[in-house]
């Protein structure tokens, strides 16, 4: 097969955006981190970027390092026109599902992102990886492996995962035993066996862990 440069991967990856910005119409992109693990919030980004803005190595953010994430952060967030994030805690998930945690994230996302916006802005339509009817003004285009086909959400995606991150790795100065500065609340070795010789935090979804709860008598 063969092996497509960066400029090609990019028009490939904003075939979604390019029948709008054609127009001179801003798309927005959207989409979450955090859905999986056993600690800390679930955090979605909504990010609305300019017609024809097109930034080098923008990509699925499990396809990136950190590193490279935290320097394509202030260029996404820099060159957008407006963006927003939206976090829902480990209480609240833990009181509504993670499903319900992750649809209110992305409303909170979207409504901070257009708080941003120029006044005469408006959002006619947005792309989110996966998640449909939200209760969000926009027309929604729901899109399965969204953050690696559209540009727009793989944006999102970055910025998500770089504001969460750095929350899990600020957390882990104040429990250090989890490692969350290594696994950023995912269920890794270390982190369940930490769990099972310490107990859960206040920043651990008990919903989550009903197993190890039970094992030490705490459900």
């Amino acid at each position: 097969m063969k092996k497509i440069n960066e400029a090609e991967r990019l028009e490939q990856m904003t075939q979604y955006e390019r029948p709008f910005w054609e127009r001179g119409i801003a798309v927005a992109g959207m989409d979450e981190v955090g859905r999986g693990p056993l600690a800390g919030p679930v955090v979605a980004a909504c990010v609305i970027l300019p017609p024809g803005l097109m930034i080098e190595g923008v990509n699925d953010s499990k396809k990136l390092t950190k590193k490279r994430m935290e320097k394509l952060y202030p260029l996404i967030t820099g060159g957008a026109t407006a963006f927003g994030t939206g976090w829902v805690f480990q209480k609240e998930i833990d009181e509504i599902n993670i499903l319900q945690a992750t649809k209110k994230a992305f409303v909170e996302a979207y409504r901070n992102a257009l708080a941003h916006c120029p006044g005469d802005y408006v959002c006619s339509d947005v792309f989110v990886d996966a998640v449909k009817d939200l209760d969000i003004s926009a027309v929604q285009h729901s899109l399965i492996h969204g953050d690696a086909l559209c540009y727009s959400i793989a944006a999102a995606s970055i910025v998500a995962k770089v504001e969460r991150d750095r929350y899990m790795i600020a957390a882990a100065e104040k429990f250090p035993q989890y490692g969350f500065e290594k696994n950023v609340g995912y269920g890794t070795k270390q982190h369940m066996e930490a769990l099972r010789e310490f107990g859960p935090c206040e920043l651990h979804r008990r919903s989550f862990i009903k197993r190890i709860l039970a094992e030490r008598g705490e459900c």
